[in-house]
């Protein structure tokens, strides 16, 4: 007898449910954002843990060598965040002074081409410079706002840590609770080990590759005499995770402070270095590793970044493709939802 596919009332009735948990973690977001944070860390965490165990480390000494180097290194990144935003703050009365400087003397060299042309001078008050003051405080205050957010994300990680440990402490116990629910599923310990497997190679891969890119940034604008080298590299360490428009976003404020520094020259070269940096490691070394990458298609990757960013906001976006992931395979374990899976993967066999 021939297989029949999900009926209607059945994909109507997915689709509901869909829309409902949805809105449930939008809801929740305040909940649900410190919660996702703490599995995604508790499945990274979990292997040098359990290697240190196995080597005859007690456990809860594993654990908290673990833990300490995740807090660690979250202190370390946040006191340098810090310091470079403090600074920044103290330097911008003159990287204002600077900028006004240099528009001016643009407006200089095209008033003259224009009196070379012919044309009769734009009136002053097309030039106004409290535009350029207001332009330059929406520019602050937007990056401002933008860092903010990035800075609530650390502070989430770290409260997160506390959760990771008692995760952690769990885990231990965790195969032996699980065997009932997984038999009367139909599901083995091996295909929830192959889930957390996947999930920690991609975030595994993208850690490294991340911190090669944030390395990478940190010489380049160094070489080229732009301020904070050390805060853009962190800057592009954190937003590789994003897929797609991660590293670009990074650009941005760099090349401004380029600008203003030294001009649109210097600028163009710290964005080619940028390009050439993305290309290099996101477009050659990182398919490497990752080996067919994902497992989902790059339509599915950019409407995931957009799905999670709207539910979870900056967060969701650094998590969209592991969230997505552990949907996909949750999905597959289902016979009448395995073809929703098929339709976000890749198409790779």
């Amino acid at each position: 007898m021939q297989e029949r596919g999900p009926s209607i009332s059945n994909t109507l009735l997915a689709l509901a449910a869909f829309v409902v948990v949805a809105a449930g973690i939008k809801l929740a977001a305040v909940i649900v954002i410190p919660f996702f944070l703490s599995v995604f860390l508790a499945i990274l965490a979990g292997p040098p843990v359990f290697w240190l165990h196995q080597h005859r480390v007690p456990r809860w000494l594993s654990i908290l060598i673990v833990i300490l180097s995740i807090g660690g290194f979250m202190g370390l990144v946040g006191t340098l965040a810090a310091a470079s935003l403090s600074d920044f703050a103290n330097s911008l009365p003159g990287y204002q002074a600077r900028l006004q400087g240099q528009w001016e003397q643009a407006l200089a060299s095209l008033e003259g081409l224009l009196d070379t042309l012919g044309i009769r001078q734009i009136p002053d008050s097309v030039w106004d410079e409290s535009d350029l003051d207001r332009l330059f405080g929406t520019a602050a205050q937007f990056a401002g706002a933008t860092l903010l957010q990035f800075g609530n994300i650390i502070t989430k990680t770290l409260m997160a840590v506390l959760t990771v440990t008692f995760m952690l402490l769990e885990a231990f116990r965790l195969p032996r609770k699980l065997q009932p629910l997984l038999e009367q599923s139909g599901r083995t310990w091996g295909q929830l080990e192959g889930f957390a497997r996947s999930v920690q190679k991609y975030i595994a891969i993208k850690t490294l590759t991340s911190l090669v890119t944030g390395i990478a940034i940190t010489l380049w604008v160094w070489l080229w005499g732009v301020d904070y080298a050390i805060f853009w590299g962190l800057l592009g360490f954190l937003l590789n995770f994003i897929p797609n428009i991660g590293s670009f976003i990074a650009a941005i404020p760099a090349v401004l402070m380029a600008i203003v520094q030294y001009g649109g020259g210097t600028a163009l070269f710290v964005a080619l270095g940028y390009v050439a940096i993305n290309v290099v490691i996101g477009g050659v070394i990182e398919p490497q590793f990752m080996g067919d990458g994902v497992g989902l298609s790059p339509l599915v990757v950019f409407m995931s970044l957009v799905f999670w960013g709207f539910l979870l906001g900056p967060v969701g976006m650094l998590l969209s493709t592991p969230l997505t992931i552990s949907v996909k395979i949750a999905l597959e374990g289902y016979r009448d939802a395995s073809w929703i899976a098929t339709l976000i993967g890749s198409g790779k066999t």
